[in-house]
């Protein structure tokens, strides 16, 4: 297992709606598993994390957001693809401008050069552990 010696800073935005979450699903080969994620991205140097978030909802799905409000920020230590992985999250509460987004069952983008998909899925299925949501502490904001 190689080891990276960088450590991630993200924006991740949780976009509730009753009782489902707007999350991306990635899979994991070495693991042979599938999770899910909220959707946002990597924080460029000199750009706030705000601006980070909603940078990054125009680029992969065209959304713009309202409501924004900071949650807290999380510390998250993983293995993924065979790396070990270091990244603080800076978590956001949102809603979409754009009612339409509410509507879809799920939304296909490209996300660097990979595809990708963002669904809605209730909270129930991460709490239950029937479906995996990573980090695992994102569901303490929920």
């Amino acid at each position: 297992m190689s080891k990276s010696s960088k450590i991630r800073v993200l924006a991740l935005g949780l976009i509730q709606n009753s009782d489902r979450i707007f999350v991306s699903q990635d899979y994991d080969a070495i693991k042979q598993q599938t999770f899910y994620r909220a959707l946002g991205g990597g924080i460029d140097f000199g750009e706030s994390s705000l601006d980070t978030l909603k940078r990054e909802f125009r680029a992969a799905i065209q959304a713009e957001l309202t409501n924004i409000n900071y949650l807290g920020c999380l510390e998250n230590i993983f293995v993924y693809d065979n790396d070990i992985q270091h990244e603080f999250i800076q978590i956001y509460r949102c809603d979409f401008v754009d009612l339409k987004f509410y509507q879809l069952e799920e939304l296909k983008f490209i996300k660097n050069k990979r595809k990708k998909k963002a669904l809605w899925v209730p909270l129930e299925q991460f709490k239950s552990g029937e479906l995996i949501l990573f980090p695992e502490q994102f569901l303490q904001y929920c």
